[in-house]
C-alpha cells in the first residue's frame, strides 16, 4: 500500500515532468506557446486538488481510487502530449 508520501512524490513527479516537457516543447516550437501554457496551469490546478484530497484521506482504503485518479491522468496527459508533438 501507498502511503501519503508515496502518493503526493508521485503527483509533483508527474506535474514536473509535464511542465519539463512543455517547456521543452516551447523551445522548439514557439507556435505552441499558448498551448502549453493552458497545459502547464491545468497541471497545476491539477496538482493542487489532488493534494489535497490526499491529504484528506484519512484510511489507506481511500488511497485505492486516488491512486486510480493519478494513474487515468497520467495516462491522459501522456496522450495529450504526445498530440501536441
Amino acid at each position: 500500500m501507498a502511503s501519503k508520501r508515496d502518493l503526493k512524490k508521485e503527483v509533483n513527479n508527474m506535474v514536473f515532468d509535464v511542465v519539463e516537457e512543455c517547456f521543452s516543447l516551447q523551445l522548439y516550437d514557439a507556435s505552441k506557446k499558448e498551448a502549453t501554457d493552458k497545459f502547464i496551469e491545468e497541471a497545476a490546478d491539477y496538482m493542487e486538488d489532488i493534494l489535497s484530497k490526499i491529504h484528506a484521506a484519512k484510511t489507506k482504503k481511500e488511497f485505492a481510487p486516488l491512486r486510480a485518479d493519478i494513474a487515468k491522468t497520467g495516462e491522459a496527459w501522456l496522450e495529450r502530449l504526445n498530440g501536441m508533438q
